[in-house]
């Protein structure tokens, strides 16, 4: 085997990234100076010259990649489309229309969770809307400010990033297809594939989504949160100001018809699933007299990232035709409007934009896209830091004889998960960024994951509980590290939209995240990864949770 052409420095610039992101908390910065360093050791250390590689060998090429253009369009769009239903009313008068379901404690938490399902589509949208609009139905039924914060924040990142329309599948998807580029073009393995067979392996996600649930039908809080509840029961009820930073009070001269919300969204789902079901028919091409190929092969093969473009911009227009043809805003407030609502998702484009330049340039594809025929080739522009991670780790495995050699790979192989779950974590508490985790991890993650699993020397299926699992511990880490983090965006959006002390929702919050962790933990990426099926882990760590409440919780009235 070639010697590697970098060693450990091809480590050095993804160590740095991460690194720099915990003590600075600046995920773009972090990624940025992690981009430059890599650009000294492909230039051997002339600080000019990699300045020049940095802007026209690595951030120029990947922010002009056609597929990269599209997914930042649909970012775009989709932000667009959500600032103007929101400034027209439309997402208020969906609200209003099923808040009358709310006449209890427990019916508003749980219409206030149904809500945040519904809001599927963005987190951001999902934590400014939900909060701003439930806060006097909550304050009504003495639901504390804190505890609709939880109800928000732990509803609108695991949703979004579970959810196949949102504006973070594609970043999900792009992210996954970085890390399988690297694998060369003898995988049989699809970036479509791995997400959706990720999708039960991401524990932390779906059992925070069902946690909320779970508190309001047994009526039990613990921590905190207790606290919090009981102090506002014994709080005189009254009327509050509901004013936001968000454009609320701009919004109340409108008439709140759920209709203008709805119909964008339905018809950008519409035309998304149209799009992806023709791009992938259209790949694969099958000829007179051959079988229908499978929905599955079908999203394999189709193009995400056109389908999202696409879908965006049919649901931007109905929405600005809808508001127009009602005289709801004018020509200049829909610009407004759709300004605004672009304006929120700009950071996360250059997240994304600045971590896919990162995993490109530790991958071992050439800057037009090209596999490596040959080992190194593209050594003058890339560091081949997956395959220098993959030959530490299998060769830590050769070197022990026999047996241990055996059971050292088996047990690497079975923590697994656990540990790409906690990695991910620590980063996305550290940086207050899931999309700047995901980045930095996935492509490294799929690499190793990959080479472990013996990817060199036969396939690795789409199926395999130990892969899916990987990159679910990836996705749903980074939204538990968010979770936690009192810097993370979608953290402080929710306090702020709900009117809600910061520290307080913080530390209110935490408890709950921690438990939803321990348990997936115990109950899921360990027993995963000693064989158990995902389908006997799901429920049993639903049946946990339900004896944590039951035999930790109180009620907040019984005090």
């Amino acid at each position: 085997m070639e010697a590697h052409p970098y060693g450990w420095l091809s480590i050095l610039p993804p160590l740095i990234a991460i690194v720099l992101a915990i003590v600075t908390h600046r995920a773009a910065l972090s990624l940025m100076l992690g981009i430059y360093c890599g650009a000294l050791i492909l230039t051997g250390g002339n600080p000019l010259t990699a300045v020049y590689d940095t802007c026209e060998v690595h951030l120029w090429p990947t922010f002009v990649e056609p597929g990269k253009l599209r997914v930042f369009s649909f970012t775009l769009l989709m932000g667009a489309m959500i600032g103007i239903i929101c400034r027209c009313g439309g997402m208020q008068g969906l609200i209003r229309l099923i808040s009358p379901f709310a006449k209890t404690r427990r019916g508003g938490q749980l219409v206030t969770w149904a809500l945040g399902l519904l809001i599927f589509f963005d987190d951001y949208a999902n934590t400014i809307l939900l909060g701003s609009t439930m806060r006097s139905l909550c304050d009504r039924l003495k639901i504390s400010r804190e505890k609709l914060a939880y109800l928000v924040d732990s509803t609108a990142a695991p949703v979004a990033g579970l959810s196949l329309l949102s504006t973070w599948i594609a970043v999900e998807i792009e992210y996954i297809q970085e890390g399988l580029q690297s694998l060369g073009p003898a995988t049989n393995l699809s970036a479509v594939d791995l997400f959706l067979g990720s999708i039960p392996y991401r524990f932390y996600m779906l059992i925070a989504l069902v946690m909320i649930p779970l508190v309001a039908l047994t009526g039990r809080d613990f921590g905190p949160m207790l606290r919090a509840e009981r102090l506002r029961l014994k709080s005189p009820l009254k009327d509050e100001l509901d004013t936001d930073a968000f454009g609320e009070e701009a919004t109340k001269e409108m008439p709140a018809r759920w209709y203008n919300a709805v119909l964008p969204i339905v018809v950008t789902l519409g035309v998304v699933l149209c799009l992806l079901v023709s791009t992938g028919k259209q790949a694969l091409a099958t000829g007179v007299g051959d079988p229908e190929p499978l929905l599955r092969d079908i999203l394999g093969a189709a193009n995400s990232s056109l389908s999202l473009q696409y879908g965006a911009l049919a649901g931007l227009v109905v929405a600005v035709l809808m508001v127009r043809l009602q005289g709801l805003l004018t020509q200049a407030q829909i610009m407004y409007a759709a300004g605004q609502g672009a304006k929120i998702v700009l950071p996360a484009i250059v997240i994304l934009w600045s971590a896919s330049t990162l995993s490109r340039m530790t991958s071992n594809r050439s800057v037009e896209g090209a596999a490596t025929v040959t080992p190194y080739e593209f050594k003058n522009h890339r560091l081949y830091t997956g395959d220098c991670l993959a030959q530490l780790f299998v060769a830590e495995a050769e070197e022990t004889p026999g047996a241990t050699q055996s059971n050292s790979l088996a047990l690497t192989i079975k923590m697994l998960p656990t540990a790409v779950f906690l990695l991910a974590a620590v980063l996305s508490f550290a940086t207050g960024s899931s999309f700047g985790t995901m980045g930095i991890l996935l492509p490294i993650v799929i690499t190793v994951t990959h080479a472990l699993l013996g990817g060199d020397s036969g396939a690795v299926l789409a199926t395999n509980p130990i892969l899916l699992a990987s990159v679910g511990g990836v996705l749903a880490g980074a939204v538990f590290g968010d979770h936690c983090s009192p810097i993370s965006d979608t953290t402080i959006l929710s306090s702020q939209a709900c009117a809600c002390d910061h520290i307080e929702h913080v530390l209110t919050q935490l408890p709950y995240a921690l438990l939803v962790a321990v348990v997936t933990i115990l109950l899921g990426t360990l027993p995963l990864g000693w064989g158990v099926s995902v389908w006997v882990l799901l429920p049993l760590q639903v049946v946990a949770l339900v004896a944590v409440l039951m035999l930790f919780g109180q009620r907040p009235e019984a005090s």
